[in-house]
């Protein structure tokens, strides 16, 4: 009987993290779930814990390539604050964890990336898509994306897994989903809204955590891999379709706020690829 396939998966106890863990385990692979020290989010038990803080100085990168030759890289602090200093300050250690793993023999990895690589863009989002981020967070993500095929050896695959608007699991998001859910907690009827017409490409947090064990799966591709559904909706359809469906008793005060300045009218995700890696790899 052949083993099981052993996946390292680095930011586990983040938004997204429980449901890659769990997507992994459904593929029938063995997973090492990394969570910052003192983390108490729950985990599926069938997943072995691990607390480290795998960016502080004197972390021995052997600790996680020792676990298991894949690796889901989903860790990175301040995800939800597009413009903290703290994006600019991580990426090196970012940089030099993920080169320092594929010299241990780690020789899959699959890194989160994000549509804020992009910036300003209209329409569908492909592979070659130009980048000209507008917010650290993207500045960030872009440079470290930019630097791994140029520093990794060739015998690491690297798959870039760039991510549009997730939601789902929303009391532990920072969303116009969340703010929804925490005004009508505090017994508000209306919140303040922008005016709701930007198109972006809404992916549920469980797709994603499937799409995610789906290309950890896929060692044959490697590069951008769009993680969307290739579907635009206005953020205003989706926020009402998000109030009926669970009966919320709030409405939107459209226009009270002004559109962010580095969101494109419409853009969403050529999901081309993902989609022919999901129909490769069945889980």
């Amino acid at each position: 009987m052949s083993a099981r396939p052993k996946v390292v998966v680095t930011g586990a106890g983040g938004y997204i993290g429980p449901h890659v863990v769990r997507g992994l385990l459904e593929r029938d692979m063995d997973v090492v779930a990394v969570v910052r020290p003192g983390n108490t989010t729950q985990l599926d038990p069938r997943a072995e814990r691990l607390e480290a803080d795998i960016l502080a100085p004197g972390f021995d990168p052997a600790v996680l390539a020792d676990a298991a030759p894949r690796l889901v890289h989903l860790a990175w602090k301040d995800g939800f604050t597009h413009n903290s200093p703290a994006h600019m300050g991580q990426v090196s250690g970012h940089y030099s964890l993920l080169n320092a793993l594929a010299e241990r023999g780690v020789r899959r990895i699959v890194a989160l990336g994000t549509m804020h690589e992009v910036g300003y863009w209209e329409g569908a989002v492909d592979e070659d898509t130009p980048t000209k981020p507008l917010s650290l967070y993207g500045v960030a993500k872009d440079a470290l994306r930019k630097a791994l095929p140029l520093s990794l050896p060739e015998m690491t695959s690297l798959a870039w897994a760039r991510c549009y608007y997730i939601y789902g699991d929303d009391r532990r998001n920072r969303s116009i989903f969340a703010r929804l859910l925490e005004a009508v907690d505090e017994g508000r009827e209306t919140l303040p809204f922008t005016t709701g017409k930007n198109k972006y490409d809404f992916i549920r947090v469980e797709e994603l955590g499937r799409q995610l064990a789906a290309l950890t799966a896929a060692e044959e591709v490697h590069g951008v891999v769009n993680c969307s559904t290739g579907l635009p909706v206005s953020l205003a359809e989706k926020v009402e379709e998000f109030i009926a469906e669970n009966e919320l008793p709030i409405r939107l005060e459209y226009g009270a706020f002004p559109d962010r300045p580095y969101d494109s009218p419409a853009t969403w995700g050529n999901a081309t690829r993902i989609n022919a890696v999901l129909a490769a790899h069945p889980s």
